[in-house]
């Protein structure tokens, strides 16, 4: 078996490396107490314009400033937010119930939720490249937004002082997070952004006025999604410039190695296991919040995601994912085989995810207990929640302990064992996005659909 080529090799160390010197040096939470206060300060201090927007949105822009000139009081250096009970009521009792289901449903339509369920279909239409640059940028995305999340630990606008409207699940996940930057706005830009440079390069011989309108399409798209942000009460002015800027960045990066990434996962030599190493490492090269947040979770559903699609695509490139095969609204790819892919697909994709979760919640555990890793779970196997180590019985045993288990001691050193709730999700989400691109194709195959 050939060895991992020199270049895959100094990525993996080089992360290995990053991990043991950032662990080592507390770079964590010595750059939080150089960025927080600043973030914080700014958060508090846009009070004034989340109320103005909320409040013009509702009513009319010469109210709104009233509002917030009535609550708002210079003292100091700062600027402090006083709003009396009579104040907020008088806020809440104005709302748009048009104006809050759009944006909540726009927020919705840009949301991880909606493209985890969106990017199958992408695939079965016939854009599998398409479909799996998205994927690959929307988990880069995620990891880059959701370490920053935690990392800086910067609070959301404050409540009551801001109306937060929360209408569905996702949302109060969203808002359990921490805020700068918005994930929202980082993701519009960079996939609306891509999704726009892949149908212009499709459309070489389209017109001036075409691809302006696919441009303005975009800016739209995203001035509404920041804008929706702020007046949802979600995010902040600082949160939502940052997620724009960060997310033109991260989209100008992607757009210079997407070609020779697509042509390295396609046809480049031992994918698969650098991959896999690069997925493993990511789950600890993450920064830890101040407190406990969703976003790692997330991170740790997308880092699968990735793996399971890259593995599919590199085994069954040339059967079910190359440039000729069948596009939607063509003669071999109708409206109606379309249906029937997706009747077909959902159903099975769902099926492997429940499997895949079974079979890890199975089989993790009892390869922890052989490795001699510590295990606890934090919802998915009652009987090891509180299944963890005390300080001195780790540290009796941390000197007779393999390489392998140091590992995981020295990257979580406050847990004290590690959490396998975060090796299911991953693995059932890695089955899930396989499933899409490789067993569930074989079965279009089968029954010529």
């Amino acid at each position: 078996m050939e060895a991992l080529p020199c270049w895959q090799f100094l990525i993996l160390l080089a992360i290995v490396c990053w991990l043991f010197i950032s662990t080592s040096l507390s770079l964590t939470p010595k750059l939080r107490s150089l960025i927080q206060p600043w973030v914080t300060r700014r958060v508090h201090g846009d009070i004034p314009f989340i109320l103005l927007i909320q409040a013009s949105l509702s009513l009319s822009l010469s109210l709104a400033r009233s509002l917030v000139y009535c609550s708002t009081c210079y003292k100091g250096r700062g600027i402090e937010i006083l709003l009396t009970s009579s104040l907020v009521v008088m806020l809440q009792r104005y709302q748009n119930g048009f104006l809050d289901t759009f944006f909540t449903g726009l927020s919705f339509v840009v949301s991880v939720p909606f493209y985890t369920a969106f990017l199958p279909l992408v695939f079965w239409s016939g854009h599998s490249k398409l479909g799996r640059q998205m994927t690959l940028l929307m988990a880069f995305c995620d990891y880059i937004g959701n370490s920053l999340k935690d990392l800086v630990s910067a609070p959301r606008p404050t409540s009551p002082a801001i109306r937060k409207i929360i209408y569905t699940k996702d949302e109060k996940e969203n808002a359990l997070e921490y805020g700068l930057p918005s994930s929202h706005a980082l993701n519009t830009v960079c996939l609306s952004g891509y999704m726009a440079y892949y149908v212009l390069s499709d459309n070489n011989e389209a017109g001036v006025s075409f691809k302006l309108l696919v441009v303005l399409l975009v800016f739209v798209l995203v001035g509404l999604i920041g804008i929706g942000r702020i007046y949802l009460g979600m995010h902040s002015s600082i949160d939502v410039s940052g997620g724009i800027v960060l997310g033109v960045a991260t989209l100008g990066l992607w757009l210079s190695v997407h070609g020779e990434l697509d042509a390295f996962i396609v046809s480049g030599h031992h994918v698969a296991a650098f991959w896999s190493g690069l997925a493993f490492l990511l789950l600890f090269a993450y920064p830890e919040p101040e407190y406990p947040t969703p976003s790692f979770e997330f991170h740790t559903s997308f880092n699968g995601v990735a793996l399971g699609i890259v593995c599919g695509v590199q085994q069954t490139y040339h059967e079910f994912h190359h440039e000729g095969v069948p596009r939607i609204f063509t003669q071999h790819l109708g409206l109606m085989t379309f249906l029937g892919r997706i009747l077909v697909g959902l159903p099975t994709i769902l099926f492997v995810k429940f499997c895949s979760k079974a079979l890890a919640k199975w089989l993790l555990p009892i390869l922890c207990m052989l490795l001699g890793i510590p295990v606890k779970s934090s919802c998915y196997i009652p009987m090891l929640k509180t299944n963890c180590k005390t300080n001195s019985d780790e540290d009796n045993t941390r000197s007779s302990a393999g390489y392998f288990e140091r590992f995981f001691w020295y990257f979580q050193p406050q847990h004290g064992c590690f959490d396998v709730d975060t090796g299911i999700r991953f693995l059932q989400y890695a089955g899930l996005a396989w499933s899409v691109v490789d067993l569930v194709p074989s079965l279009f195959s089968l029954l010529r659909l």
